[in-house]
């Protein structure tokens, strides 16, 4: 049984006609049910562009560049809600995230495969380290991640073998 889980999806008005909101939350529910994951979660993500991933970038971790993906999470030492809406009681709060759609789209080209792919798989990421992963800390927490990334790829028909 997939435990019910409410992803909020907030995607700047440039991006909508491309971005498939539906493949957000699939993305999500799939990382949490490979993991386990028996409690309902909510999980706000924003789908933006690389000025606003650089302005959180530069406010949150005090690196002045665009990114990719930013995960904040509820039970970092010190959290922080950057674009969430209250937070529904019923379901515990994980955290926030927010990729920069351009980077989607670059990322995609120049890896040769869909922006549904870079989408979904920036999605998965930002999950895990919601979830407390850090490809950060060690080499083999980042093959971790990689390996878990990748099997959410596969159980949504978009891996690249």
């Amino acid at each position: 049984m997939t435990v019910p889980h409410l992803v909020e999806a907030h995607v700047n008005e440039a991006f909508e006609e491309r971005v498939d909101v539906a493949l957000i939350a699939q993305t999500v529910t799939t990382v949490l049910s490979q993991l386990g994951t028996s409690e309902p979660v909510e999980v706000s993500i924003l789908i933006t562009d690389d000025a606003m991933l650089q302005q959180l970038n530069r406010d949150y971790r005090g690196v002045d560049a665009p990114t990719d993906v930013l995960s904040f999470g509820e039970d970092d030492d010190e959290p922080v809600q950057p674009f969430v809406n209250a937070p529904d009681a019923s379901q515990r709060y994980l955290g926030d995230i927010a990729i920069s759609y351009e980077r989607v789209q670059a990322q995609a080209a120049a890896y040769g495969h869909s922006e549904r792919r870079e989408l979904a798989y920036l999605v998965a990421h930002g999950v895990l380290h919601l979830l407390g992963y850090d490809h950060e800390r060690s080499e083999a927490e980042a093959a971790t991640m990689r390996t878990l990334e990748e099997a959410a790829m596969e159980a949504l028909g978009l891996s690249l073998g």
